[in-house]
């Protein structure tokens, strides 16, 4: 019974990337404000690096407290700029968003809005910490070990909340939620240097109401976790298309940072329950007493050093949307704030998409050791990841949405007989959730095999 792990050198960096008071930041067509007037806790850019040597290729994650990208443009100048200076393959790159709706705006045609001037010059900013934290974690690279283990927390709730003859986004108390988190912990010696958190639930605590910049939940839960490890944490979102905390939507910064608590509390209680790095239980014998006593004790085992990357297109069949001029027609004729602010976000999802009956949306599948990695730039709805820790048992498997871009929504097929915002919004047909699912299964499937 030993923990998935990963032995190679591994290395970790952090970087502040708070954008300036001032910034266009209006993330909901509810809001009444256009820029943020103050912090609430700092953004951070963390990065974790991978390798099997010093002089083989690295694997590059990185976690950064931004929220979405509404410009496929944007993103690929940033990526692809990481990418140069790295000298990278794409496949050995996960960029991905923590997902916080309190951040700023990462749309370079806003910068006509109010505090649209700091959008282009902060982009930078990201673009060259990134660099800077990935060069700095490689430079203090050293022999470690990864081991993983799943633990729960209730903090996720399902949103898809049935009203009438629609679904509305909000807590829904008949329907259970995956409430998993997946906790890395990074050894290297006797010292934990750094922790990996999994877990899915939108950031949505704070909304329309909040004027500071934030992390909303994830910060706390940072601040938590690195003040009993002494070591940074990098924050993965998960499959949390359907999942959110079950008050939400508020003003409150004490709200967010409570939530913070509760998952950290629960990542603290897994690392609390970890054997020792690259020792597991065996079976010692029995002992005869007053019963027939079974004996577990630790023991050392030599962790899997393999490592490995993929980038693979799926196709993905789209509905019947209107054409791009169609929308900035509408857009520009709109004088409702919340339909303006759903059809800007529309025109960024079909400049995205393309013009075709079908978009290739990109999926990257890493092996670390006995654990797998997903990313990919959609949000999917958690039975993505439910499927895939089931098919990939007894490897690890993380789940990442919002990596390397963004287009929309991924809910099951079952889903769009309903009149919800996620069936809305996606440019997705029914049926492609299913599709990528199937093609994540078949890469990890070739990819644990061929080793």
């Amino acid at each position: 019974m030993c923990a998935p792990s990963f032995a190679g050198l591994i290395g970790i960096a952090r970087k502040d990337i708070t954008p300036p008071v001032g910034v266009f930041a209006r993330n909901w067509g509810a809001a009444r404000h256009e820029t943020a007037e103050g912090i609430h806790l700092p953004l951070t850019l963390t990065c974790i690096t991978f390798q099997t040597a010093s002089s083989a290729p690295p694997l590059v994650l990185i976690s950064a407290d931004l929220g979405w990208w509404k410009s496929a443009a944007d993103e690929k100048q940033l990526r692809e700029g990481i990418l140069q200076a790295l000298q990278l393959d794409a496949a050995r790159l996960m960029f991905c968003l923590t997902h916080t709706h309190a951040g700023p705006s990462t749309f370079s045609e806003d910068a006509s809005k109010p505090g649209g001037h700091f959008i282009q010059p902060y982009l930078r900013h990201v673009q060259e910490s990134a660099i800077a934290a990935a060069r700095e974690a490689l430079a203090a690279a050293a022999p470690s070990v990864l081991s993983w283990q799943y633990g729960r927390c209730a903090l996720a709730v399902n949103r898809d909340l049935p009203l009438d003859d629609r679904y509305v986004v909000a807590f829904n108390p008949a329907v259970t939620a995956d409430d998993t988190v997946l906790v890395g912990r990074i050894t290297t010696g006797d010292s934990i240097t750094g922790t990996i958190v999994n877990y899915a639930c939108h950031p949505t605590t704070l909304a329309w109401d909040n004027k500071l910049l934030s992390p909303d939940y994830i910060g706390a839960m940072r601040e938590m976790t690195e003040a009993a490890t002494g070591a940074p944490c990098l924050f993965l979102q998960g499959a949390s298309g359907d999942l959110s905390p079950r008050e939400q939507y508020s003003g409150d910064t004490d709200l967010a940072d409570a939530y913070g608590r509760q998952l950290g509390f629960a990542v603290l209680s897994i690392l609390e329950g970890m054997l020792p790095a690259a020792n597991e239980l065996t079976f010692n014998g029995v002992v005869e007493s007053g019963a027939p006593l079974g004996i577990w004790e630790k023991s050392a085992f030599t962790p899997s050093a393999v490592l490995d990357a993929t980038m693979e297109m799926v196709e993905l069949p789209l509905k019947d949307l209107p054409g791009l001029e169609e929308i900035e027609a509408a857009w520009a004729a709109c004088e409702d704030h919340v339909l303006k602010e759903r059809l800007w976000r529309q025109r960024g999802i079909r400049k995205t998409i393309g013009d075709g009956d079908t978009s290739r949306m990109p999926l990257w599948v890493w092996r670390l050791g006995d654990s797998l990695l997903f990313g990919q730039p959609n949000e999917t709805y958690s039975i993505f990841q439910q499927t895939l820790r089931e098919s990939c048992a007894p490897y690890a498997v993380a789940v990442m949405n919002i990596v390397n871009g963004y287009a929309g929504y991924l809910p099951p097929a079952s889903s769009y007989r309903h009149r919800s915002y996620a069936v809305w919004q996606t440019p997705f047909q029914q049926g492609a959730l299913e599709i990528l699912t199937e093609s994540a299964k078949a890469i990890s499937q070739r990819m644990t095999t061929s080793a």
